[in-house]
């Protein structure tokens, strides 16, 4: 809407400049024919008043855009001239003198420009100059400077109207020039945003494939190779592999869940401190470790992603103890506190340098705290070889938003 009534604005204006440029010789042609069709003259007179005529349309044509005092100085005098030709020239033509002195000049000029063209005028008005008595010529002053007041706020309002029109136009101009902008830079921001997408996309399906598929492939082959050292005795041998069965059917299904962008099957059916128990217990019996589970707290629903999280670091810290640690024993502990949640494992293995293991940019640990930072949480090693590890995920207690909420 705006832009429509922006256009028509601008064809009127357009309209308006070419309607101001013929209005002087418009002025001119009818003050021309007036003056012959009513003065009472000889043709020769006539043939003179226009010679004059076609001279001020000559120089309005050559000198209008050339230097203006020049130009306007030429005008009045030959408007003048052409005054004493008929009183016409004075009603119409003279119009000329006005808007081009205001237009062409600048400062005092302009005034001087409008008074002279006026004096001429009120002259031509009054069939000659005033009689030289204090009222004549006060008079004659005063009729001139109310025609300079007249012409002079006309003429101030126009310009007031145009900067304004200028000024409307500028900030059209800015604001399309913004909106351009806005549009390159929402452009740049979707690509940055789709770029960030696939690259979060990315980090997540590395952790979600190292959780599932590689743990439980590590499981599988650490079982098969257990099948193979108890090949002389059937019934561990047969509990190997069925062990390893049970792993890469969890697997599997755990990583079709991850492709789907679907939480742990375990907090599906149990809340997180029984998933826990369940995975530690299932961990326990695998590795033959004893491994016990602690809660701690007030126990509520939280987040679906504040559980996911917690419970892939407590597989990976598992993973991690069954790998390294040859533990002995294994404590995992839950807390719920009133702002925050913290999950312990702890185990009395082997340790490690905990500084040079986190420098050294191992995907396990590195996936551990990333996991926690997403959440705005604080991720902790404390272990020194030989005196067992201890890993703490302090993240916020998001509570699970209720159904409908």
């Amino acid at each position: 809407m705006s832009t429509v009534a922006d256009t028509r604005l601008d064809r009127w204006e357009r309209l308006l400049e070419r309607l101001m440029a013929a209005v002087p010789y418009l002025l001119l042609a009818i003050s021309t024919v007036l003056s012959w069709l009513t003065g009472d003259h000889a043709w020769t007179y006539h043939l003179v008043t226009l010679g004059l005529a076609a001279l001020a349309a000559a120089w309005i044509r050559l000198m209008a855009a050339r230097q203006p005092a020049v130009y306007v100085t030429g005008l009045i005098i030959l408007i003048a001239v052409l005054c004493t030709r008929g009183i016409w020239f004075a009603g119409f033509f003279a119009f000329t003198g006005y808007l081009h002195s205001w237009h062409l000049l600048s400062g005092k000029w302009r005034f001087a420009g409008v008074a002279a063209t006026a004096a001429i005028s009120i002259t031509a008005y009054n069939g000659g100059l005033p009689e030289p008595t204090p009222a004549g010529i006060l008079t004659h002053v005063l009729f001139t400077a109310a025609i300079v007041a007249v012409v002079s706020l006309f003429s101030f309002v126009g310009e007031v109207t145009a900067e304004r029109s200028a000024e409307r136009k500028r900030m059209v101009t800015r604001l399309e020039e913004a909106m351009r902008e806005n549009a390159g830079l929402h452009a740049q921001l979707l690509v940055q945003a789709r770029e960030a997408g696939v690259l979060d996309e990315r980090q997540r399906m590395a952790g979600e494939i190292h959780d599932t598929l590689a743990q439980g492939l590590t499981g599988i082959i650490t079982q098969l190779q257990a099948a193979v050292r108890a090949e002389e005795d059937p019934p561990a041998w047969r509990r190997h592999v069925d062990n390893a069965t049970r792993l890469a059917r969890e697997s599997l299904a755990e990583a079709r869940r991850s492709v789907h962008a679907v939480g742990p099957g375990a907090l599906e059916t149990a809340p997180l401190p029984d998933a826990l128990g369940e995975i530690t217990a299932g961990w326990s019996d695998l590795n033959g470790v004893r491994a016990e589970v602690t809660t701690t707290g007030t126990v509520r629903a939280l987040h679906p992603e504040v559980e996911a999280t917690l419970l892939r670091i407590t597989q990976e810290a598992l993973a991690n103890i069954a790998k390294h640690a040859e533990a002995s024993r294994v404590g995992v502990t839950l807390s719920y506190m009133e702002d925050v949640i913290t999950l312990d494992v702890r185990d009395d293995g082997a340790g490690f340098d905990a500084v040079r293991a986190m420098d050294s940019g191992g995907f396990g640990l590195a996936s551990m705290r990333k996991r926690v930072t997403r959440l705005a949480g604080r991720f902790e090693i404390e272990s020194e070889p030989g005196t067992g590890t201890a890993i703490s995920a302090i993240v916020p207690a998001i509570l699970k938003e209720s159904p409908g909420v």
